[in-house]
């Protein structure tokens, strides 16, 4: 009998500790550094994983490089080859905390919170900050931001023959569903 109580204690104490953290294994995210007048340099990459520890407010997200997709097949292998060199720096990662963020205050409408962090890119990590919209939704959280980056703070070159036509600021957008 103590041997069942004890099992019992150590499967809700694991069940505990599992809620802590929220996982999403296909996070989507969104980048756009076109120029107006040209041809739109835009991609997605839905399989980013993103993490949430529900009672630090910590997050972090990882996105393969190569699993960004373009219109046009020819923009994803410069992307790839000339400008994310992604034999070299194969994923972008993020790691950041929720400022105020309690789980338990969550409804299903969006409210804004502050996140502070590092994003890793092209081997260089800077610290970025932003404002996310999350929510809680009938099977876990929401979050869905959008923020710029400079492709030239992470040591990514722009050619000076497309210069032109690929802005230099970039924007990002995300959404996950953590469950």
């Amino acid at each position: 009998m103590k041997k069942m109580i004890l099992l019992v204690m150590l499967n809700a104490i694991h069940l505990g500790f599992s809620q802590q953290k929220m996982i999403d294994k296909a996070g989507t995210i969104h980048f756009e550094a076109s120029v107006p007048a040209f041809e739109e340099v835009r991609a997605v990459n839905k399989s980013v994983t993103f993490v949430l520890n529900t009672k630090t407010g910590e997050i972090a997200s990882l996105a393969l490089m190569k699993g960004f997709r373009f219109k046009i097949a020819l923009m994803e292998e410069h992307f790839n080859e000339n400008y994310m060199e992604t034999d070299d720096y194969p994923k972008a990662i993020f790691k950041g905390k929720i400022e105020g963020f309690d789980a338990n205050s969550l409804t299903t409408n969006f409210k804004d919170y502050p996140i502070k962090g590092n994003l890793e890119l092209h081997g260089k990590s800077n610290a970025i900050a932003f404002i996310a919209k999350i929510r809680r939704t009938p099977n876990g959280i929401q979050i869905v931001s959008s923020f710029s980056v400079n492709a030239s703070d992470f040591n990514i070159a722009i050619p000076s023959l497309v210069k032109s036509k690929v802005a230099n600021t970039v924007t990002i957008q995300s959404t996950t569903f953590l469950k």
